[in-house]
């Protein structure tokens, strides 16, 4: 795809999500199947969707996969319930989940500082039906000034991310304004300036965004980027986004952080989803 060329101004670091990519594959096998296709950092949603707190030999194991593969662990979400499926998130909703949101917080928080990952992703979660909305608000304020301080502990950014209204309809952060008021409220809380904007682009451009004016808005309170093209979520050149300009005009505005490919790839295997992208590109620089 024509702009991502090694040698451009821009030259992004690019990392692979784990947990839509290569998903084929059993996960243990996922960063060895990264690096074979030229990567040298992922990220990945929470993988145990129905364990906060897995077994040690179950961390263990995916710790071991992902050293072994040579790869580094650059993202990491909290729990977040059962992703992909129906929920969004843990942290705002009352009882249980909200409970296993905060059991997990310190065993993620751990993981990650063991591979040296330094970006939390905290998804908020759905509205709840008989919840009152500044209910549901307080509590994800409480938790997620619990996420910042256990990424501050391991010197990691906790990251908010927005999705898109269309496919996440009770997810209430369905703008970038929207998110960027939960990571100011999250840091006037904690003191801590650690939390930053999860400016993933599909899901903005298909809220209407005007996506120029959201880098030029935000990139300086941005901690990780995450594309896919629209429409389809596919690979960047599979829809209509100008995705090699847009990560252009990030770079300009300041921003040297990750792009996670978190995209689907298609009908083939995911080895065959990055032909978009020059081999010498995708090592991290």
């Amino acid at each position: 795809m024509p702009g991502f060329e090694s040698g451009t101004a821009a030259e992004p670091r690019f990392n692979v999500n784990l947990s839509i990519l290569f998903t084929e594959l059993p996960l243990l096998e996922r960063p060895a199947a990264a690096a074979a296709a030229g990567f040298t950092a992922v990220e990945l949603w929470w993988p145990w969707v129905d364990s906060p707190t897995p077994e040690r030999s179950e961390l263990d194991a995916l710790k071991k996969a992902i050293e072994d593969a040579g790869v580094q662990l650059t993202g990491l979400n909290f729990y977040a319930g059962q992703l992909p499926g129906p929920d969004r998130g843990a942290l705002s909703i009352p009882g249980e989940e909200s409970q296993r949101f905060r059991a997990n917080i310190d065993v993620a928080a751990d993981f990650a500082a063991s591979l040296g990952c330094k970006a939390l992703n905290a998804l908020y979660g759905n509205r709840v039906e008989g919840v009152e909305p500044a209910e549901q608000d307080a509590l994800a304020l409480e938790n997620l000034v619990l996420a910042a301080r256990a990424a501050g502990r391991i010197g990691a950014i906790l990251l908010i991310e927005t999705l898109n209204k269309p496919e996440s309809p009770l997810y209430p952060l369905v703008s970038a304004p929207a998110g960027i008021e939960v990571v100011d409220k999250v840091n006037a809380a904690t003191g801590l300036d650690n939390a930053r904007f999860l400016m993933d682009l599909y899901h903005l451009s298909m809220n209407g965004e005007d996506l120029p004016s959201v880098i030029e808005r935000y990139a300086a309170r941005t901690g990780h980027v995450q594309i896919a093209d629209n429409p389809g979520r596919g690979a960047p050149g599979t829809g209509s986004l100008p995705l090699a300009d847009l990560l252009g005009r990030l770079a300009k505005a300041g921003y040297d952080g990750w792009v996670g490919l978190e995209y689907k790839p298609g009908e083939g295997r995911s080895a065959e989803a990055f032909d978009w992208l020059p081999r010498e590109a995708r090592a991290a620089r």
